[in-house]
Protein backbone atom coordinates (compact mmCIF):
# COMPACT_ATOMS: atom_id res chain seq x y z
CA UNK A 1 0.00 0.00 0.00
CA UNK A 2 2.93 1.82 1.04
CA UNK A 3 4.21 2.00 -2.90
CA UNK A 4 0.97 2.69 -4.35
CA UNK A 5 0.63 6.05 -2.41
CA UNK A 6 4.41 6.78 -3.28
CA UNK A 7 3.34 6.06 -6.83
CA UNK A 8 0.23 7.80 -6.71
CA UNK A 9 1.54 10.88 -5.33
CA UNK A 10 4.42 10.99 -7.52
CA UNK A 11 1.66 11.21 -10.30
CA UNK A 12 0.18 13.46 -8.85
CA UNK A 13 3.56 15.76 -8.79
CA UNK A 14 4.57 14.85 -12.43
CA UNK A 15 1.27 16.11 -13.56
CA UNK A 16 1.39 19.59 -11.21
CA UNK A 17 3.02 21.58 -13.83
CA UNK A 18 0.16 23.55 -13.69
CA UNK A 19 1.68 26.71 -12.07
CA UNK A 20 3.17 29.94 -13.05
CA UNK A 21 7.08 29.88 -13.02
CA UNK A 22 7.76 33.83 -13.24
CA UNK A 23 11.00 33.58 -15.27
CA UNK A 24 10.59 37.58 -15.55
CA UNK A 25 10.54 38.88 -11.89
CA UNK A 26 11.42 35.64 -9.48
CA UNK A 27 13.73 37.33 -6.66
CA UNK A 28 15.51 35.03 -3.77
CA UNK A 29 14.15 34.74 -0.55
CA UNK A 30 16.53 34.57 2.23
CA UNK A 31 17.00 31.15 2.01
CA UNK A 32 17.97 31.24 -1.74
CA UNK A 33 19.50 33.88 -1.00
CA UNK A 34 23.77 32.35 -0.78
CA UNK A 35 23.23 29.87 -3.95
CA UNK A 36 21.33 32.88 -5.86
CA UNK A 37 24.35 35.81 -5.59
CA UNK A 38 27.20 32.36 -6.40
CA UNK A 39 25.33 31.56 -9.74
CA UNK A 40 24.26 35.06 -10.52
CA UNK A 41 27.87 36.18 -10.95
CA UNK A 42 28.36 33.03 -13.96
CA UNK A 43 25.43 34.32 -15.33
CA UNK A 44 26.28 37.90 -15.40
CA UNK A 45 29.43 36.39 -17.56
CA UNK A 46 27.03 34.51 -19.48
CA UNK A 47 25.92 37.72 -21.30
CA UNK A 48 29.29 38.78 -22.36
CA UNK A 49 30.44 35.38 -23.35
CA UNK A 50 27.30 35.21 -25.90
CA UNK A 51 27.69 38.82 -27.16
CA UNK A 52 31.98 37.95 -27.62
CA UNK A 53 30.48 34.73 -29.67
CA UNK A 54 28.08 36.25 -31.83
CA UNK A 55 30.75 39.08 -32.91
CA UNK A 56 33.45 36.01 -33.43
CA UNK A 57 34.76 36.69 -37.28
CA UNK A 58 37.34 34.29 -37.39
CA UNK A 59 40.43 34.97 -39.42
CA UNK A 60 40.01 32.43 -42.17
CA UNK A 61 41.25 34.99 -44.77
CA UNK A 62 44.47 35.89 -43.04
CA UNK A 63 44.75 31.69 -42.81
CA UNK A 64 43.75 31.20 -46.45
CA UNK A 65 46.61 33.42 -47.68
CA UNK A 66 49.33 31.48 -44.64
CA UNK A 67 48.50 28.13 -46.90
CA UNK A 68 48.78 29.60 -50.47
CA UNK A 69 51.71 31.25 -49.29
CA UNK A 70 54.08 28.86 -47.31
CA UNK A 71 57.20 30.77 -47.80
CA UNK A 72 55.99 33.90 -47.39
CA UNK A 73 57.31 35.17 -43.83
CA UNK A 74 55.15 38.19 -43.48
CA UNK A 75 51.76 36.44 -44.31
CA UNK A 76 52.35 33.84 -41.80
CA UNK A 77 53.29 36.54 -38.75
CA UNK A 78 49.76 38.34 -39.94
CA UNK A 79 47.97 34.63 -39.70
CA UNK A 80 49.22 33.85 -36.76
CA UNK A 81 48.89 37.56 -35.01
CA UNK A 82 45.74 37.00 -35.87
CA UNK A 83 44.71 33.20 -34.39
CA UNK A 84 45.96 33.87 -31.23
CA UNK A 85 44.27 36.84 -29.96
CA UNK A 86 41.07 34.71 -31.46
CA UNK A 87 42.29 31.34 -29.69
CA UNK A 88 42.75 33.33 -26.28
CA UNK A 89 38.74 33.73 -26.52
CA UNK A 90 37.81 30.29 -26.99
CA UNK A 91 40.03 29.49 -23.74
CA UNK A 92 37.78 31.82 -22.24
CA UNK A 93 34.43 30.17 -23.55
CA UNK A 94 36.13 26.68 -22.75
CA UNK A 95 36.57 27.56 -19.17
CA UNK A 96 33.44 29.14 -19.17
CA UNK A 97 32.12 26.54 -19.37
CA UNK A 98 33.63 24.58 -16.34
CA UNK A 99 32.09 27.75 -14.10
CA UNK A 100 28.62 26.63 -15.72
CA UNK A 101 29.04 23.19 -14.78
CA UNK A 102 30.06 24.11 -10.94
CA UNK A 103 26.66 26.36 -11.26
CA UNK A 104 24.33 23.59 -12.19
CA UNK A 105 25.54 21.09 -9.81
CA UNK A 106 24.83 24.32 -7.02
CA UNK A 107 21.10 24.61 -8.47
CA UNK A 108 20.57 20.69 -8.52
CA UNK A 109 21.97 20.06 -4.92
CA UNK A 110 19.02 22.74 -4.03
CA UNK A 111 16.36 21.82 -6.49
CA UNK A 112 16.29 17.59 -6.07
CA UNK A 113 16.76 18.10 -2.10
CA UNK A 114 14.09 15.11 -0.69
CA UNK A 115 13.04 17.98 1.55
CA UNK A 116 10.53 18.90 -1.38
CA UNK A 117 8.85 17.36 -4.34
CA UNK A 118 10.26 18.27 -7.27
CA UNK A 119 6.89 20.73 -8.15
CA UNK A 120 7.07 22.92 -4.15
CA UNK A 121 10.99 23.01 -5.20
CA UNK A 122 10.41 24.69 -8.31
CA UNK A 123 7.37 26.81 -6.95
CA UNK A 124 8.64 27.71 -3.54
CA UNK A 125 12.48 29.00 -4.91
CA UNK A 126 11.35 30.30 -7.97
CA UNK A 127 14.66 32.63 -7.97
CA UNK A 128 16.71 29.37 -8.44
CA UNK A 129 14.29 27.80 -10.99
CA UNK A 130 14.70 30.88 -12.97
CA UNK A 131 18.54 30.58 -12.89
CA UNK A 132 18.38 27.06 -13.93
CA UNK A 133 15.98 28.36 -16.65
CA UNK A 134 19.01 31.01 -17.62
CA UNK A 135 21.65 28.53 -17.54
CA UNK A 136 19.72 26.27 -20.31
CA UNK A 137 18.72 29.06 -22.15
CA UNK A 138 22.61 30.37 -22.33
CA UNK A 139 23.30 26.86 -23.23
CA UNK A 140 21.11 26.15 -26.02
CA UNK A 141 22.10 29.85 -27.55
CA UNK A 142 25.52 29.33 -27.47
CA UNK A 143 25.43 26.11 -29.37
CA UNK A 144 23.08 27.46 -31.52
CA UNK A 145 26.11 30.35 -32.60
CA UNK A 146 28.73 27.87 -32.19
CA UNK A 147 27.00 25.58 -34.92
CA UNK A 148 26.62 28.09 -37.44
CA UNK A 149 30.22 29.32 -37.08
CA UNK A 150 32.42 27.16 -38.66
CA UNK A 151 35.07 29.78 -38.20
CA UNK A 152 35.36 28.42 -34.53
CA UNK A 153 37.01 25.11 -35.65
CA UNK A 154 39.00 25.97 -38.07
CA UNK A 155 40.94 28.82 -36.22
CA UNK A 156 41.82 26.24 -33.43
CA UNK A 157 42.71 23.23 -36.09
CA UNK A 158 45.25 25.95 -37.98
CA UNK A 159 46.50 27.06 -34.09
CA UNK A 160 47.21 23.42 -33.37
CA UNK A 161 49.10 22.80 -36.63
CA UNK A 162 51.03 26.04 -36.08
CA UNK A 163 52.22 24.98 -32.91
CA UNK A 164 52.80 21.75 -33.77
CA UNK A 165 54.83 22.67 -36.27
CA UNK A 166 56.89 25.22 -34.29
CA UNK A 167 57.79 22.63 -32.27
CA UNK A 168 59.13 20.28 -34.35
CA UNK A 169 61.37 23.38 -35.64
CA UNK A 170 62.26 23.97 -31.81
CA UNK A 171 60.68 27.45 -32.31
CA UNK A 172 58.89 28.59 -29.02
CA UNK A 173 56.16 30.31 -28.55
CA UNK A 174 54.67 32.90 -25.55
CA UNK A 175 50.60 31.84 -26.40
CA UNK A 176 51.74 28.26 -25.95
CA UNK A 177 52.07 29.36 -22.22
CA UNK A 178 48.54 30.36 -22.76
CA UNK A 179 47.07 27.64 -24.43
CA UNK A 180 49.34 24.36 -23.10
CA UNK A 181 49.19 21.06 -25.25
CA UNK A 182 46.98 19.24 -22.29
CA UNK A 183 44.51 22.32 -22.41
CA UNK A 184 44.69 22.37 -26.29
CA UNK A 185 43.35 18.49 -26.16
CA UNK A 186 40.47 19.65 -23.60
CA UNK A 187 39.32 22.51 -25.70
CA UNK A 188 39.90 20.04 -29.23
CA UNK A 189 37.52 17.49 -27.72
CA UNK A 190 35.10 20.44 -26.72
CA UNK A 191 34.81 22.16 -29.62
CA UNK A 192 34.80 18.70 -31.94
CA UNK A 193 31.14 18.54 -30.65
CA UNK A 194 28.05 20.08 -32.28
CA UNK A 195 26.77 21.30 -28.86
CA UNK A 196 29.71 21.68 -26.47
CA UNK A 197 27.58 23.49 -24.01
CA UNK A 198 25.09 20.86 -24.03
CA UNK A 199 27.20 18.06 -23.75
CA UNK A 200 28.77 19.67 -20.77
CA UNK A 201 25.78 19.95 -19.16
CA UNK A 202 24.33 16.46 -20.01
CA UNK A 203 27.65 15.35 -18.54
CA UNK A 204 27.62 16.89 -15.79
CA UNK A 205 23.82 15.71 -14.76
CA UNK A 206 25.03 12.18 -15.16
CA UNK A 207 27.56 12.86 -12.93
CA UNK A 208 25.80 14.59 -10.17
CA UNK A 209 23.09 11.64 -10.74
CA UNK A 210 26.27 8.89 -10.29
CA UNK A 211 28.03 11.09 -7.73
CA UNK A 212 25.02 11.20 -5.20
CA UNK A 213 23.87 7.67 -5.11
CA UNK A 214 22.17 8.37 -1.84
CA UNK A 215 20.00 11.03 -3.64
CA UNK A 216 17.32 8.85 -5.59
CA UNK A 217 17.67 9.72 -9.29
CA UNK A 218 13.94 10.62 -9.77
CA UNK A 219 15.04 13.08 -7.91
CA UNK A 220 16.39 14.77 -10.54
CA UNK A 221 14.52 13.43 -13.54
CA UNK A 222 11.17 14.16 -11.62
CA UNK A 223 12.50 17.54 -11.51
CA UNK A 224 13.80 17.78 -15.04
CA UNK A 225 10.10 16.46 -16.40
CA UNK A 226 8.49 19.22 -14.01
CA UNK A 227 10.24 21.99 -15.62
CA UNK A 228 9.34 20.82 -19.00
CA UNK A 229 5.61 20.40 -17.90
CA UNK A 230 5.86 23.75 -16.48
CA UNK A 231 7.31 25.32 -19.63
CA UNK A 232 4.93 23.15 -21.78
CA UNK A 233 2.08 24.16 -19.78
CA UNK A 234 2.73 28.42 -19.61
CA UNK A 235 3.15 28.19 -23.23
CA UNK A 236 -0.02 26.57 -24.36
CA UNK A 237 -2.00 28.58 -21.56
CA UNK A 238 -3.13 31.83 -22.93
CA UNK A 239 -3.72 32.97 -19.55
CA UNK A 240 -0.82 32.17 -18.50
CA UNK A 241 1.38 33.56 -21.72
CA UNK A 242 -0.56 36.35 -21.64
CA UNK A 243 1.42 37.23 -17.98
CA UNK A 244 4.99 36.98 -20.22
CA UNK A 245 5.58 40.65 -20.15
CA UNK A 246 7.86 40.55 -23.52
CA UNK A 247 7.51 38.30 -26.10
CA UNK A 248 10.98 37.27 -25.60
CA UNK A 249 10.14 35.11 -23.03
CA UNK A 250 8.13 32.36 -25.52
CA UNK A 251 11.39 31.59 -26.92
CA UNK A 252 13.23 31.75 -23.31
CA UNK A 253 10.62 29.18 -22.34
CA UNK A 254 10.72 26.92 -25.69
CA UNK A 255 14.45 26.99 -24.84
CA UNK A 256 14.00 25.95 -21.44
CA UNK A 257 11.99 23.32 -22.61
CA UNK A 258 13.70 21.78 -24.91
CA UNK A 259 17.06 21.58 -22.51
CA UNK A 260 15.57 19.81 -19.64
CA UNK A 261 14.13 16.96 -22.15
CA UNK A 262 17.59 16.70 -23.65
CA UNK A 263 19.24 16.17 -19.92
CA UNK A 264 16.08 14.13 -18.93
CA UNK A 265 16.72 11.90 -22.03
CA UNK A 266 20.13 11.36 -21.01
CA UNK A 267 20.22 10.85 -17.83
CA UNK A 268 17.18 8.83 -16.82
CA UNK A 269 17.74 5.30 -17.96
CA UNK A 270 14.91 5.03 -20.79
CA UNK A 271 14.94 8.70 -21.81
CA UNK A 272 12.49 10.98 -22.52
CA UNK A 273 10.84 9.57 -25.74
CA UNK A 274 9.37 6.36 -24.07
CA UNK A 275 5.79 5.50 -23.45
CA UNK A 276 6.19 5.40 -20.00
CA UNK A 277 8.25 8.75 -20.05
CA UNK A 278 7.39 11.67 -17.47
CA UNK A 279 7.49 13.82 -20.18
CA UNK A 280 4.53 14.65 -22.64
CA UNK A 281 6.76 14.70 -25.21
CA UNK A 282 3.93 14.84 -28.09
CA UNK A 283 2.59 17.58 -26.58
CA UNK A 284 6.27 19.72 -26.44
CA UNK A 285 6.64 18.83 -30.25
CA UNK A 286 3.26 20.04 -31.15
CA UNK A 287 3.77 23.13 -28.74
CA UNK A 288 7.14 23.78 -30.96
CA UNK A 289 6.25 23.45 -34.17
CA UNK A 290 2.89 26.04 -33.51
CA UNK A 291 5.85 28.95 -33.33
CA UNK A 292 7.08 30.47 -36.34
CA UNK A 293 9.59 27.90 -37.99
CA UNK A 294 12.16 30.19 -38.13
CA UNK A 295 12.52 30.57 -34.05
CA UNK A 296 12.34 27.18 -33.34
CA UNK A 297 14.29 24.99 -36.41
CA UNK A 298 17.77 24.77 -34.73
CA UNK A 299 15.39 23.64 -30.97
CA UNK A 300 14.01 21.18 -33.25
CA UNK A 301 17.41 20.06 -34.55
CA UNK A 302 19.00 19.83 -30.67
CA UNK A 303 15.92 17.37 -30.15
CA UNK A 304 16.60 15.55 -33.06
CA UNK A 305 20.42 14.80 -33.10
CA UNK A 306 21.76 15.81 -29.54
CA UNK A 307 19.24 13.93 -27.94
CA UNK A 308 20.10 10.07 -26.83
CA UNK A 309 17.33 7.72 -27.20
CA UNK A 310 15.33 8.91 -30.32
CA UNK A 311 16.24 6.60 -32.39
CA UNK A 312 15.61 3.74 -29.82
CA UNK A 313 12.96 0.94 -30.63
CA UNK A 314 11.00 2.10 -28.15
CA UNK A 315 10.36 5.83 -29.41
CA UNK A 316 7.19 5.48 -31.20
CA UNK A 317 6.78 6.05 -34.95
CA UNK A 318 4.28 9.08 -34.13
CA UNK A 319 6.82 10.61 -32.27
CA UNK A 320 9.66 10.06 -34.79
CA UNK A 321 7.57 11.10 -37.62
CA UNK A 322 6.56 14.35 -35.81
CA UNK A 323 10.34 15.28 -35.57
CA UNK A 324 11.60 14.52 -39.12
CA UNK A 325 12.70 17.50 -40.65
CA UNK A 326 10.41 19.10 -43.46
Amino acid sequence: MGNLIKVLTRDIDNNAGNFFLDFENAQPSQSEKAVWEKVQQVLTEAKVILDDLQAYRGAGEEIRQAIQNPGVEGVQEKAWSAVVPLVTKLKTFYEFSQKLESSLKCLLDVLTSSSSTPTQHLEQKQALARQFAHILHFTLRFDELKMTNPAIQNDFSYYRRTISRMRINNLSSDSENEVNNELANRMSLFYASATPMLKTLSDATSKFVSDNSDVPIENTTDCLSTMACVCKVMLETPEYRSRFASEETVLFCLRVMVGVIILYDHVHPAGAFVKTSNIDMKGCIRVLKEQPPSSVEGLLNALRYTTKHLNDETTSKQIKNMLQPN
